[in-house]
């Protein structure tokens, strides 16, 4: 059986597969944040174009790929799917386990899967310049690729912590062209707010959020895009798993287990989701899906299934999801992309429903599978992916102790080559394993939003 499995450029789907189509009941809708009625098109206007509005709302099931955006695609994908099976000899385990590997992608993650086809409708539209956020720095060197390629202008507002630890994502940013900004900033009212307030903090990406939303909302030219949390993001990113399906047969498999890292859900609905669809619709009932989050930042296993502003400074509509509270701010743990408040309001449903479990990690123990990992299959993963990577052995493990044959799919979504500061910290036992007391959740959990 071969241990990479490769597809041909030709083989880059030609559509996106989006769950809205085959969710048992719709979503529901996201409120405006004034009048705290649905969302029509006309509201998200100011800030995104029309056709990724429309495929915010749509329930069509295939959604096609512009021949332009799958032409850039081809830079790297499809990208490669392994069986590690250094890792499984290691851990002595009957279980089968497969990953995707995203960090095949020139910014080194799966982020440019949705930065690509955003950048593409922005510029078709005839936007010039794109103002975003980023939690580790992945999303917004995705972002800066992409604009670099389509010649607009890109602004970044990076959570402070992450640009404190991962000063060279910063550099690559630059190499693209974006400026980048450290978050939160006096550049922005929400920014100046929050450092007035609390002139020491490792900032969030729900202030970031706040940040880059009113920088777009401020400027005719310029127009946000987001790289997680959102219907249309989460649709993008399901490449990730239509290619993996289509891997798996070709050496007659399919997975029993399914595994992504969650901070706002993109990485997860990208391998997830069409495994969740064949889940769904009865064709694999039996599949166990499963998103995992760092402990110090619990929002699927501690958080409350509520509608909730997706940023601090309630700028942006009120979504149905699991949420900590839109002001909570985790400590600066590591995995900088793990550190929101809130999720996709498509894995939160499907977590509601049933269809998707949820885990959390402590970073040490993280970090340690990790270094596990690169030890054995010989890739340096981010700390985000790491956690994808911890629960995929565990899994593996917990095959060893019963004797069954699983066959363990996850998304490895990132590579960590800038992210040494964080192995150099966890090598030197400087790592703290952050657990939020339920009466601090509870405290933030108060300040949700009266609906209805």
């Amino acid at each position: 059986m071969q241990t990479k499995i490769l597809l041909d450029e030709d083989a880059i789907p030609k559509a996106w597969y989006n769950i809205q189509a085959d969710l048992p009941s719709p979503l529901d809708p996201p409120l405006h944040p004034g009048t705290g009625k649905p969302v029509v098109p006309g509201d998200l206007a100011p800030i995104f174009p029309m056709e990724l509005i429309r495929q915010e709302m749509s329930t069509q099931r295939s959604i096609p790929i512009p021949d332009e955006v799958r032409d850039i695609l081809r830079l790297w994908r499809p990208s490669p799917l392994y069986r590690a099976r250094r890792l499984e000899q290691h851990l002595k385990t009957p279980a089968r386990i497969y990953f995707k590997w995203e960090g095949v992608s020139p910014p080194g993650s799966h982020k440019p899967n949705t930065a690509i086809p955003q950048a593409y409708y922005n510029m078709k539209a005839g936007v010039e310049r794109l103002a975003t956020e980023t939690g580790a720095g992945q999303w917004g060197s995705s972002l800066a690729f992409a604009t670099a390629l389509f010649d607009m202008e890109c602004t970044v507002y990076m959570v402070r912590s992450s640009y404190d630890q991962k000063p060279y994502r910063k550099s690559m940013m630059q190499v693209y062209g974006a400026e980048c900004i450290p978050s939160p900033s006096p550049r922005t009212a929400a920014g100046s707010k929050v450092l007035a307030e609390h002139p020491d903090t490792p900032g969030s990406l729900g202030i970031a959020i706040s940040e880059a939303v009113e920088d777009a909302a401020g400027r005719s030219d310029t127009n946000y895009a987001l790289g997680s949390v959102l219907n249309h993001v989460c649709l993008h990113q399901t490449v990730i798993g239509l290619e993996a399906r289509e891997q798996l047969a070709m050496v007659d498999e399919y997975p029993d287990t399914v595994i992504g890292c969650v901070g706002g859900g993109s990485n997860f609905a990208g391998i997830a989701f069409p495994f969740a669809g064949d889940k769904i619709t009865g064709k694999h009932p039996e599949t166990e899906i499963l998103g995992v989050e760092p402990t110090a930042c619990p929002t699927m296993t501690k958080g409350l299934y509520a509608y909730d502003y997706g940023d601090v400074a309630g700028l942006t509509p009120l979504m149905r999801m699991f949420t900590l509270g839109h002001d909570f701010v985790p400590p600066a743990i590591h995995a900088g992309g793990l550190r929101y408040h809130g999720v996709s309001p498509l894995v939160a449903k499907l977590i509601h429903d049933g269809v998707v479990g949820a885990s959390s990690y402590h970073q040490n123990e993280v970090f340690e599978a990790a270094v596990t990992f690169a030890r054995t299959e010989g890739i340096i993963v981010a700390p985000e992916s790491a956690h994808a990577v911890k629960a995929a052995i565990d899994a593996a493990l917990e095959c060893r102790r019963t004797g069954e044959e699983r066959v363990i799919l996850f998304n490895n979504s990132g590579h960590g080559n800038f992210d040494f500061s964080s192995y150099e910290a966890y090598f030197a036992g400087r790592l703290i394993d952050y657990e939020y007391p339920a009466d601090l959740i509870r405290e933030s959990l108060s300040h949700l939003p009266k609906v209805g």
